[in-house]
């Protein structure tokens, strides 16, 4: 994933998270709700967005490595 210079809104990343759900795991879907409660760094918004696009294109090596690093930021914020 390329760097992106645009900062994306906790509702830029809502907007994606609703758009990629039907593709997520059901483990990694059920931590955005708490994710959705709280307040995030600039960094970690970022972050699951470029996380999320394009999630269905993804090879599912990608999703493998995109899943974990999900789980990842999703389990310790």
């Amino acid at each position: 994933m390329g760097e992106c210079k645009l900062d994306h809104s906790l509702e830029d990343v809502k907007t994606k998270f609703e758009a990629q759900s039907p593709f997520l795991p059901e483990e990694i879907k059920s931590l955005f709700e708490n994710f959705f409660r709280e307040e995030h760094s600039q960094h970690i918004l970022n972050d699951v967005f470029h996380l999320l696009k394009k999630y269905d294109l993804a090879t599912d090596e990608e999703k493998e490595t995109r899943n974990n690093r999900l789980l990842m930021v999703l389990k310790n914020t």
